[in-house]
């Protein structure tokens, strides 16, 4: 008897969808939605400091290509470091590809090279690229000027710190999506007594919805207290 397949946008993370990205700047959920069913979309290329959301972003365009019927592959560059060229040639025959952190590979010229070779080749087969940052291409420490001229040909989106409206509107709409009930005064004092970056601040939702399901519990500020206080 055969066991039937998950849909292939179920390898991405549930919570890092388009649909659930909080404070998009203008226009940029079509840009989205167009580069992961399109052919021939504009490519994009998402620049911000950590914690403004690109990894989220580079996941979520490739669940949207892969519901949408079409083959998508995203690579972190930094895992790729050193040996760049080899893992652009595995991603070749993938409608929709994105690359991650792209600061990672500046200065290495072969990987440098290897990226630029891809580009190339990405454009004459027709892939749909997204590029991600944490800086503009002139401001990246390249040693390949003719890949930050192709780089600075794309449709560029500048990612923005969250304020804490923003971030309390993620804890809720995550939380609420794995069924935790979370107080807003909780959230409140999340936000005012632990690390708010948003990595941190997930990775605690994380450690909250382990420990409230183990012990039954809502999770409040004094519930709160008991598991920071338990992890020392």
């Amino acid at each position: 008897m055969s066991v039937p397949q998950l849909p292939l946008a179920l390898r991405y993370p549930p919570d890092q969808r388009l649909a659930s990205f909080i404070a998009a700047p203008a226009g940029l959920a079509g840009q989205l939605d167009a580069l992961a069913g399109t052919p021939g979309a504009d490519w994009l290329y998402l620049a911000g400091p950590i914690g403004t959301g690109k990894t989220h972003l580079a996941l979520g365009l490739c669940a949207a290509a892969e519901q949408a019927g079409r083959r998508a592959a995203y690579l972190p560059l930094l895992a790729a470091r050193g040996r760049l060229a080899a893992a652009l040639e595995a991603l070749e025959g993938n409608d929709v590809v994105a690359l991650d952190g792209l600061e990672s590979i500046a200065g290495d010229r072969a990987d440098e090279v290897a990226l630029f070779d891809f580009h190339n080749r990405a454009r004459s087969a027709g892939l749909n690229v997204l590029y991600a940052a944490r800086e503009a291409p002139d401001a990246l420490a390249l040693a390949l000027p003719d890949l930050r001229s192709r780089l600075s040909q794309n449709a560029r989106v500048l990612l923005h710190p969250l304020d804490d409206v923003s971030r309390a509107q993620i804890l809720r709409d995550r939380a609420m999506r794995r069924g935790l009930v979370l107080d807003e005064t909780a959230i409140e004092w999340m936000l005012s007594r632990t690390d708010r970056n948003l990595g941190s601040l997930m990775a605690l939702l994380d450690l909250l919805d382990r420990e409230s399901l183990a012990a039954q519990r809502r999770i409040t500020v004094p519930f709160l207290r008991q598991v920071m206080d338990s992890q020392g």
